[in-house]
């Protein structure tokens, strides 16, 4: 057995303010990671990579779009588990641990019965109340124009309904992707790695983001546009991006603790 055992400590530990240092060692160890690693990098994006290509299938396929809202309930389950094959990948290569492949699939393994599927569902909640919102908001400004096919008909997206749609859309989408964000970049490899509860965990990220909010809005920033480009060529981009960001998430994670 291990001689540091996942999720053995009690409790959420004391995090330091985060530093724009914090950030860029983060993402440099992220970096690190995936180089010494990349076999388990590649086959946890690969999982992710998968569900989002079969979803886009599907919804080409039928043309139906209620499959969307599967892919978004579907994403953060997929992403959690994803993510704590990265966390765990990371936490053995810091520890000089051996890479064996029975113990980072028990890891993941593990967490069904723990906190994460909780915390996994808090945002799938929050997923579906935007989508929620967001046709209210299209059926406010939308509701009284000529039916139309918004899925072919793009100009009626330039007319002044359409533009101010885009901009109250876009800025509402993006307080919630920031709530969302605020609450797991901390919280989701808190509650691997501790036995501490969901609520308490994103309490602390929360926190976290409140306090140093430059530096872990810059840390929001350069994930949105590394996943937006890496998302750009068929989501093949996702395959390198995703558990770079995974890795560096787990050790922003661990630095703010080392800096307590």
């Amino acid at each position: 057995m291990d001689a540091i055992e996942q999720g053995s400590k009690l409790g959420a530990p004391e995090l330091a303010q985060a530093t724009m240092s914090d950030v860029y060692l983060a993402l440099r160890r992220g970096v690190r990671d995936f180089r010494r690693s990349p076999v388990f990098g590649l086959i946890f994006a690969g999982v992710y990579v998968a569900v989002g290509w079969l979803m886009w299938a599907i919804t080409a396929m039928t043309g139906q779009t209620y499959w969307l809202v599967l892919a978004v309930i579907s994403f953060p389950l997929v992403g959690s588990f994803a993510a704590v094959g990265l966390y765990e990948t990371s936490r053995r290569l810091e520890f000089g641990l051996a890479m064996d492949w029975h113990r980072i699939f028990g890891a993941v393994k593990g967490q069904g019965s723990r906190q994460l599927p909780w915390l996994s569902a808090v945002v799938v909640i929050i997923f579906l109340f935007w989508f929620f919102i967001a046709h209210m908001i299209f059926a406010l400004f939308m509701g009284l124009s000529t039916m139309t096919n918004v899925s072919t008909s793009y100009d009626v997206y330039l007319t002044s309904n359409g533009l101010t749609m885009l901009a109250v859309g876009t800025a509402v989408g993006a307080v919630f992707a920031l709530l969302i964000f605020a609450i797991t970049v901390v919280g989701l490899p808190m509650v691997v790695d501790r036995d501490v509860d969901f609520v308490t965990a994103m309490i602390s990220s929360f926190e976290v983001v409140t306090q140093a909010p430059v530096p872990m809005l810059t840390w929001a920033g350069i994930v949105a546009v590394l996943t937006f480009v890496a998302m750009l060529p068929g989501f093949l981009g996702l395959f390198i991006v995703l558990p770079i960001l995974g890795h560096a998430t787990w050790h922003l994670y661990r630095i703010l603790i080392e800096n307590a």
